[in-house]
């Protein structure tokens, strides 16, 4: 199980994961921390906590750290979303699927997406049941 982020550490990750490409830290400050008021320092600290945490590679290119995400923005998500209901929710998708009917605003474009993912879990069960 991956270590628990914190919500900044959170919304570095996926600044981080969205750029597929590594930043220097210097982008990473100006083009995250800056727009919200961290200080450098908090920023870089963060990095570090993320890569010791096996979150982020860490690469020396001519003197200057570059940063990017140990796994795809689609793995981490699903990373993230394992531990929630594993350690949040006690391994149950119940209370997730009776809050998506509930209270969650979803488009047609995520309901047709949540349909199609059912769909491929009950061919997915058929088909180990078959096997």
């Amino acid at each position: 199980m991956p270590p628990t982020l914190g919500a900044q550490e959170l919304e570095l990750i996926r600044f981080i994961s969205d750029y597929q490409i590594p930043l220097s830290a210097r982008e990473i400050v100006s083009l995250f921390g800056e727009p919200r008021g961290l200080a450098r320092t908090t920023v870089l600290t963060m990095l570090e906590r993320l890569r010791k945490k096996g979150y982020l590679l860490r690469t020396e290119k001519e003197g200057i750290y570059h940063f990017e995400s140990q796994t795809s923005k689609g793995e981490f998500l699903r990373n993230i979303v394992q531990n929630f209901v594993e350690k949040t929710l006690e391994g149950s998708l119940s209370p997730f699927v009776a809050y998506l009917t509930r209270g969650a605003k979803i488009s047609d474009a995520e309901l047709a997406e949540l349909k199609q993912l059912v769909a491929d879990l009950d061919k997915s069960r058929a088909k180990r049941k078959d096997e």
